[in-house]
């Protein structure tokens, strides 16, 4: 007579025989991670409200993101330390991203103290400039390169390209990581003049596409500006200004071609 057990798949077999070496781990890893994230940072001192994000990649495989959300008035040495801890867990905790949220700027915590330590440093600066109005700073690495990713939020446009060129420019007001950063500034939505200048995420810069810009604004007024290393797009005020601008534009940045130079009005045209 032919046993039961012969008449099992052998993969169904291998899943049961495996699932001893799995009882450590839940089956919606992602959850589970995020489910400690908060339990583990609940009541910590400075923490108004403990956030998190999970992705359940495939049964007992995972991960989680788990943001700490400061009081308000917390002072920097205060969010250094809560950093500190962050990153210490975060190092336990390989498949959990931790960021901290602090005074309207969100800044990923890296397991690795030097790259801690330099966003950390870069949040102290944002906060302390008055043309900031908010920011996020998030960090990955992929195929061995980490990579960060700095979008900051300014009052005007004036200040916009002030802050971009003290981020990535001859400014130098802020230090951006060591590591490969892009930057995005730009205005709030509702704010007229408005603008958008971000590095690519090699961190070219929109040389070119900021001298179209200045060469336009100089002459005629401007609604809105996307600046960017391969292109630029310019929103003027008035009709009768756009062919004027657009020649402007074209002149102060032949290296981008004439197809990758736009000059609209504010009806799209």
């Amino acid at each position: 007579m032919r046993s039961n057990a012969s008449r099992w798949p052998i993969p169904i077999i291998a899943f049961a025989l495996a699932l001893p070496l799995l009882s450590g781990c839940a089956i919606d890893e992602g959850t589970a991670l995020a489910a400690d994230f908060e339990k583990d940072w609940a009541g910590t001192s400075d923490v108004e409200q403990v956030r998190t994000t999970k992705n359940n990649t495939l049964p007992f495989s995972g991960t989680a993101t788990g943001v700490l959300v400061l009081k308000d008035g917390t002072p920097p040495d205060r969010v250094a330390e809560r950093a500190d801890e962050l990153r210490e867990y975060v190092a336990r905790n390989d498949s959990v991203t931790g960021r901290i949220t602090a005074d309207g700027i969100t800044i990923t915590v890296d397991a690795d103290e030097t790259r801690a330590r330099e966003v950390v440093a870069l949040w102290r600066s944002l906060t302390a400039d008055e043309r900031v109005v908010d920011g996020d700073i998030s960090g990955s690495t992929w195929k061995k390169v980490h990579r960060w990713k700095s979008e900051v939020t300014a009052v005007d446009s004036a200040g916009a390209m002030a802050v971009f060129d003290d981020l990535v420019g001859k400014g130098g007001r802020h230090r951006p990581p060591s590591d490969v950063t892009s930057v995005v500034v730009s205005t709030g939505r509702d704010v007229r003049p408005g603008i958008s200048v971000q590095s690519d995420v090699n961190g070219a810069l929109p040389t070119e596409a900021t001298a179209a810009y200045e060469a336009v604004v100089a002459e005629h007024p401007v609604v809105y500006a996307a600046l960017r290393s391969d292109y630029v797009s310019i929103t003027v005020a008035d009709a009768a200004d756009q062919a004027d601008a657009l020649e402007l534009a074209r002149r102060a940045a032949p290296g981008l071609g004439a197809a990758a130079v736009r000059v609209i009005t504010t009806n799209g045209a």
